[in-house]
């Protein structure tokens, strides 16, 4: 057999490739299990990112002076008029949110037939006494920050009794933030202020939406129970003003330019846990209001809005 079929022969067993001069093989894409051992060394031996580590605490300062509540504890005010907090309803919220009006130019229907609904119910529910059960349980109440954790206090110094406790997420990014961060820490020995605020229409018009649902008017339906939700965040944005004012975060009726007291309602990003809504109404005792929580965590009567307020400089809305 001749060197020439010797080399095809051996080229052959040896499988795919082109023989060089000597018996050495030309390297094809292929790649051997030795290859493939070296390339997996050389992947681990590369350099990974370091995993984010989270902070115990955010950068938020610590040394913000605690304003002075005008009292300590909670209070009830009832029977709250609606022309107090009408003017802060969310008209485009109601209009084309809840009540799905549509047209291509928005400005002329607000003005012909969104704000002549708006004056035909709240003409009709004033006159049948249905909004004449708006309520509100406030109140500032003695806390400390342990970590993630916000604890209320049983009296207004830092080695006082744990009443209940708010524990909040943290942030794996960005800042770190967690809503327990805009609050003194209790090494510091300094008790910090929540205030809680929880506001309601009561039961009438929810009652009175679900008897135009049961009567198949259902477009009355939607726009009474639209409005009552709108109306509900109205009242709970004219309570937080209320708040700021008693804090002097602003003066007279005026809201300043400067929005320190951020108003966090339960569900939120920073405070999504909505089993906290038992502890709020406990605290807050809106049994005193009508107002309870349900094995699903919501609030009944259903027109009822809670919310954790911040006065530290640095709070504002953050995601998790």
């Amino acid at each position: 057999m001749t060197g020439t079929a010797l080399q095809a022969r051996g080229a052959s067993a040896a499988g795919p490739g082109r023989v060089l001069q000597g018996g050495e093989r030309e390297r094809t894409g292929r790649t051997g299990r030795g290859d493939q051992a070296a390339r997996t060394t050389d992947a681990r031996t590369i350099p990974q990112p370091p995993e984010a580590r989270i902070p115990a605490r955010s950068d938020v300062a610590t040394d913000v002076p605690v304003p002075v509540p005008p009292f300590w504890g909670t209070r009830v005010i009832t029977g709250v008029p609606v022309a107090e907090y009408v003017t802060l309803l969310d008209e485009r919220a109601t209009y084309f949110g809840q009540w799905g009006l549509r047209g291509a130019r928005r400005d002329q229907v607000v003005e012909t037939e969104g704000r002549a609904r708006l004056r035909y119910w709240l003409d009709r529910l004033a006159a049948g006494g249905i909004l004449r059960h708006a309520a509100v349980v406030y109140g500032y109440l003695p806390v400390v920050a342990e970590g993630d954790d916000l604890v209320v206090l049983t009296g207004v110094h830092a080695d006082a009794p744990e009443r209940a406790r708010f524990s909040f997420p943290r942030q794996a990014r960005d800042r770190f933030l967690c809503l327990a961060d805009f609050y003194r820490p209790r090494e510091t020995g300094e008790v910090d202020v929540l205030p809680l605020t929880l506001v309601t229409l009561g039961t009438p018009i929810a009652d009175y939406a679900d008897d135009l649902f049961a009567g198949d008017a259902y477009r009355d339906y939607l726009e009474v129970h639209g409005l009552g939700v709108q109306l509900t965040e109205a009242l709970a944005e004219h309570w937080h003003r209320r708040v700021r004012r008693e804090l002097h975060f602003t003066s007279g009726h005026a809201v300043a330019d400067d929005r320190r007291g951020a108003r966090f309602p339960l569900g939120y990003s920073a405070c999504p846990n909505l089993a906290d809504r038992a502890t709020v109404v406990e605290l807050l005792g809106a049994e005193r209001i009508g107002v309870k929580v349900t094995a699903d965590c919501e609030l009944t009567p259903e027109p009822s809005a809670d919310a954790l307020i911040c006065h530290h400089p640095e709070a504002a809305h953050f995601t998790i």
